[in-house]
């Protein structure tokens, strides 16, 4: 069974459009909120997602 950690399931959105994606980080070593440059399949683009609350 595994333990009770840091890591938390996050909501990663798109700036330009609705789409999202779920990810996992660790809380304890990313303590801000992350920015990562995915695709967005509704554009068929590269484009910034953040961490929505």
């Amino acid at each position: 069974m595994a333990k009770k950690g840091a890591r938390e399931n996050i909501k990663l959105k798109s700036t330009e459009s609705n789409e999202c994606y779920w990810t996992v980080k660790n809380k304890r070593n990313t303590t801000e909120r992350i920015e990562l440059k995915k695709y967005d399949s509704s554009l068929r683009k590269h484009v910034t997602f953040k961490e929505a609350k």
